[in-house]
């Protein structure tokens, strides 16, 4: 019997089981995650008894095996080394689990701390009683995990000095805080609303109690010296204050004071400010009990948990508010005799050493106000030793055995938020086990006897066989796809004669194209490029007639009431029913701006608007017209000039830059008031005459000067002259849009030709092909290299790696794809095509309307080497993967193709295709794996932990393991062969294709800076979903039937 359990718990069949059911149980709770919470996917998963089994089970499987495979040789070194950093990392993980801990430390400016607050709650019980005729303490702690979703029950029994009590679980709610709740048999309350400290707060002023609001009193109802009273009369409230102060009424801005001791009316929905607090009144006086309630509006980061203490026969129920972040709130309560304190939240934990906020400094990308760029903590470590440091993203302060992180701040920009960790074995182990693993993973592909070298010398016996061709084969790959009218003809040309008359020069259009915006992110970019942004996604043309987008966004600056009936707003084919609510014919492919509003200027698709916006999965009838409105609001902000933000303003420390229109709320000096104020209409009025002279050199000049006042005041943020004209070029050709087009003809070709090949056997015509896939291969490789500049011009322009969001990351995974296609050129022209085909379709994807190819800013935590290092790689293994899945249908499809007569040649085939196939998975594997654990070393940089279940790493370790379960099937008897294989091959896919959209898309975690607006599954997945099913039903047949031989 013990020797039957050893060999399961050894077996190959156990490996696959784990990886297939270790997998699901992470998959299952990053959607329990997403529906529930943090909490209630680690209670019901990842903090779970039965899922730390199975990593111990996983340990013990991965040691057997060490034996098992023999890999204490030499030749087996790699093999070796990736069994045994797994277990390294599974035991460093426990370690870190039960021995390491962490916390946030909060300090204010000026202020001091040697205390954090830890990340797990606890619930904390004192019993105070007397023993012996002496007062004694009892102390008993609890650590606890709650969520509303799951089972919270517990009862802890106990005695004190023989007496027995006992603490059992009631119920629990998140996201509560105190309020009011409107009882005709309650206390009177008021509230008041305060935001001193940055964000929101409501307190109640219970009748004839005193409150202290941040140092300040406040009475209702009961007159107190060196406070603010107020006196409540029926419906009427008054305010007889201790100190001078002030009011604004809010609705009319009507300003008043507040006399000292003066007995006078409170306004409703006014700001008072008195004794330096800023707070306001928003209704009278209610009747309720004051209580914990569960708030729906905003996030509290306080929960509710009731308990019910008894002994004795006596019973109290109490709530106690408390959670994370949450210490020495506790509730005091007499029963029996027994005085009990009870609190629910973070533990209060010593460090050795003092740490003092000297400074904390948030910087914002110019002139905006809440898109950080960066935020740093300059503080002072006092203790055996004294030194001063910054602590930033990705740059953290380790002393004596503690991590700090820069982790969060206060809303006011006066306090910091740092994220505390002590786990200096468990750290240790884990990344011991991550070198190896890295060891481990190349040395596969370079030394020793690995399966990776054994495939690649039976692929080169495979290229050394002479087969004789007679199979008919017949495959054609069709795909519909639908350019954007790149040159925008209108139905009816350019109605409007002043816009007809008003053609600016193409190279003066140019030289006002290079001048420099601040967009609403903060980015500094040319005009260019907010026209060529404007053109293409309003109309979805590069050019409005013969005019490209420089001239038409000046044609809009100069005439922008013509441009107001230009029908320039694209309308998707198909939906008649945004035609039919605007009043336009249903065969129009444009709409004007005038189009969307009626006599009285409502605007007409605004009661369909607000249902879509609403929609937290709208449907295609209400994406269709959230995205018109977008192109309808785009193009109103250069209607109105809005956009136009070329000035900047002197000596602001945010480097704020505003458009003429936003001159008067700023305080010029009088000489650059009047610069800004009146360039631009003067600007306009010398191209008026350059239009009939011909002549542009006074508008160059006014150009010019634009330039001088922007170096002038914003130097220190302007792009280099070399950056603004690749940026140009770089919008003028729109590389990777065109780049799909080419690809998709080069693969298609390709790919038929090889295919006509095996039904010729005429020699003249077989030469001719070979010179035909040597222009193919040719071409492919051009596109390739003009890819490679697109991704390197993109990165130049922008400051950082070119795949730091959803669209970028998708051109380079289509980048990665390609460049494994030709890394595998000389072993098969058949994965060359079909992998030039694959790029096409990811660059497809990346075009479509939900991502955003606009380069913006990076957040704060992108800001670091390791985006280079780990987004690279983890990203780049996508492309072996897309290879691997479409070598995987044209395996199928040849199954599918194969006969009596033609079994032989088919089988070759499969044979190249598979190993191929598996070599592409191998490199994939590793790639993914390698860039997944590397992430883990960003996350322990950036966040104080290299594995916190965030779902974009956990559905890149569940892709691991759903690969390595492909690549490990051959060891299991009854899963061999290459149909499978294949078929897993694409199954597979589905892992990554999880990873990248939705984890991005559906789920929410610490990359949510990924994520593109939020989509309901394309209807094309259902059908690849049918597609694979039924090509796996019919080649299945076929192969049992003539290629099981």
């Amino acid at each position: 019997m013990v020797k039957k359990l050893i060999s399961i718990l050894v077996s190959t069949r156990l490996t696959a089981f784990l990886f297939i059911s270790f997998s699901a149980a992470m998959a299952a709770g990053t959607f329990i995650e997403s529906m529930h919470g943090t909490d209630a996917s680690k209670i019901l998963v990842y903090n779970a008894f039965w899922f730390e089994i199975m990593m111990i089970l996983f340990v013990v499987n991965f040691t057997y095996n060490i034996k098992r495979y023999r890999l204490l040789s030499r030749e087996k070194l790699p093999v070796l080394l990736l069994h045994l950093s797994w277990i390294l990392i599974i035991i460093g993980a426990g370690i870190t689990r039960y021995i390491g801990y962490e916390g946030i430390m909060p300090i204010r400016e000026g202020s001091s701390s040697s205390e954090f607050l830890s990340s797990d709650t606890y619930l904390t019980i004192l019993v105070d009683g007397e023993k012996n005729g002496q007062q004694q303490r009892k102390k008993l702690e609890k650590k606890v995990l709650f969520s509303e979703y799951t089972n919270n029950n517990f009862t802890i029994k106990d005695d004190f000095n023989k007496q027995k009590f006992s603490v059992e679980y009631v119920d629990f709610v998140e996201n509560v805080n105190y309020g009011v709740v409107p009882d005709d048999f309650g206390t009177d309350f008021l509230k008041i609303v305060e935001a001193s400290s940055g964000e929101r707060h409501d307190h109640y002023l219970e009748s004839g109690q005193v409150t202290n609001i941040h140092g300040v009193l406040f009475t209702l109802n009961k007159r107190v010296e060196g406070a603010i009273n107020i006196i409540s009369e029926g419906y009427d409230l008054f305010i007889e204050s201790s100190f001078n102060g002030g009011f604004m009424r809010m609705i009319d801005q009507f300003s008043g004071v507040v006399e000292k001791n003066i007995k006078d009316e409170i306004q409703y929905k006014s700001l008072y400010n008195i004794a330096g607090l800023q707070f306001v009144i928003p209704e009278p006086v209610i009747k309720g009990k004051y209580e914990l309630i569960k708030n729906q509006d905003e996030e509290t980061n306080q929960n509710m948990l009731k308990l019910k203490v008894s002994s004795n026969g006596v019973e109290e129920f109490v709530e106690l508010a408390g959670g994370k972040g949450i210490a020495d709130q506790y509730e005091t309560f007499n029963i029996s005799g027994l005085d009990f304190s009870i609190k629910y939240g973070s533990l209060l934990s010593q460090i050795p050493f003092n740490i003092k906020l000297n400074d904390f400094i948030a910087e914002k990308y110019p002139g905006t106000e809440k898109s950080y760029s960066s935020f740093m903590s300059k503080v002072s470590v006092d203790g055996d030793q004294k030194f001063d440091y910054d602590i930033y993203m990705n740059h953290i302060l380790n002393h004596k055995g503690y991590r700090f992180f820069q982790a969060s701040f206060d809303p006011d920009e006066k306090g910091t938020i740092l994220s505390v960790n002590q786990d200096f074995f468990g750290t240790f182990i884990t990344y011991l086990g991550y070198i190896l693993l890295y060891i481990g993973l190349l040395g596969i592909m370079f030394y020793g006897k690995t399966r990776f070298k054994d495939l690649g010398k039976k692929l080169k016996k495979l290229k050394q066989k002479r087969i004789a061709i007679t199979i008919i084969l017949f495959l054609i790959f069709t795909n519909s796809y639908s350019q954007n009218d790149y040159s925008h003809k209108n139905q009816n040309f350019i109605s409007d004669s002043v816009i007809k008359n008003y053609v600016i020069d193409e190279n003066h259009a140019q030289k006002f194209g290079e001048v420099i915006i601040q967009d609403s992110g903060g980015r500094m970019k040319p005009l260019n490029t907010f026209s060529s942004e404007l053109l293409r996604k309003v109309s979805k043309s590069d050019k409005y007639n013969e005019l490209n987008s420089d001239q038409v966004f000046i044609s809009i600056l100069r005439n922008p009431l013509a441009w107001y009936s230009e029908p320039l707003i694209y309308i998707k084919r198909g939906n008649d029913s945004i035609r039919s609510v605007i009043g336009i014919d249903t065969d129009q492919k444009y709409a004007s701006f005038i189009d969307f509003f009626d006599g009285k200027g409502n605007y007409k698709i605004s009661k369909y608007l607000e249902k879509a916006y609403k929609s937290s999965l709208p449907n295609q009838f209400e994406k269709d017209f959230i995205e018109t409105d977008r192109r309808v609001n785009l193009l109103f902000s250069a209607l109105e000039g809005e956009i136009l933000k070329i000035f900047p303003v002197p000596e602001d420390s945010n480097n704020k830059w505003i458009s003429s229109n936003e001159v008067s709320s700023e305080n010029f000096a009088t000489v650059d008031s009047l610069f800004t104020t009146n360039i631009i209409p003067l600007y306009l009025r010398e191209l008026d005459k350059s239009l009939v002279s011909k002549n542009y050199q006074n508008a160059d000049r006014i150009l010019e000067s634009i330039k001088g006042f922007q170096i002038k005041y914003g130097e220190e943020i302007l792009p280099s002259d070399d950056k603004i004209k690749a940026e140009i070029l770089y919008n003028k050709y729109d590389i990777f849009k065109t780049l799909f087009l080419y690809y998709f003809l080069a693969g298609l070709f390709f790919f038929l030709f090889i295919i006509i090949q095996i039904f010729i056997s005429n020699k003249k015509l077989n030469q001719l092909f070979k010179y035909l896939f040597v222009v193919f291969r040719s071409v492919i490789f051009i596109l390739f290299i003009i890819h490679t500049l697109g991704l390197v011009a993109r990165g130049y322009i922008s400051g950082h790696a070119p795949w730091s969001d959803a669209y970028e990351s998708m051109i380079y995974v289509s980048w990665a794809t390609m460049g494994i296609g030709l890394l595998f050129a000389r072993k098969s022209d058949l994965t060359l095509a079909s992998t030039s085909f694959v790029t096409s379709m990811i660059l497809m994807i990346a075009h479509w309307n939900w991502m955003d190819p606009s380069i913006a800013n990076l957040v704060p935590v992108l800001d670091s080497y390791w985006l280079m290092i780990h987004v690279s790689i983890i990203v780049g293994s996508y492309g072996p993967f897309a290879l691997a899945t479409i070598l995987g249908i044209v395996a199928l499809i040849l199954m599918v193709l194969s006969t009596k007569s033609n079994y032989l040649i088919i089988k070759n085939k499969l044979s190249e295709i598979t190993i191929i196939n598996e070599l592409a998975l191998t490199i994939g594997l590793i790639m993914l794996t390698i860039g997944n654990f590397l992430g883990g070393m960003w996350a322990n940089e950036s966040w104080g932990r290299y594995w916190g279940w965030d779902p974009k790493e956990t559905w890149a370790l569940i892709s691991i393991l759903i690969y390595a379960f492909v690549l490990h099937m051959r060891l299991i008897p009854k899963m061999r062969g290459m149909w499978l294989f294949n078929l897993m091959s694409i199954i597979a896919f589905a892992s990554i294709v999880m990873t990248y959209f939705g984890v991005n898309f559906y789920l929410v975690g610490l990359h949510s800076y990924a994520s593109g607006d939020k989509v309901i599954t394309p209807s094309f997945v259902y059908y690849s979903i049918l597609f694979v099913f039924i090509l796996g039903l019919i080649s299945k047949y076929k192969y049992n039937k003539f290629l099981i031989k």
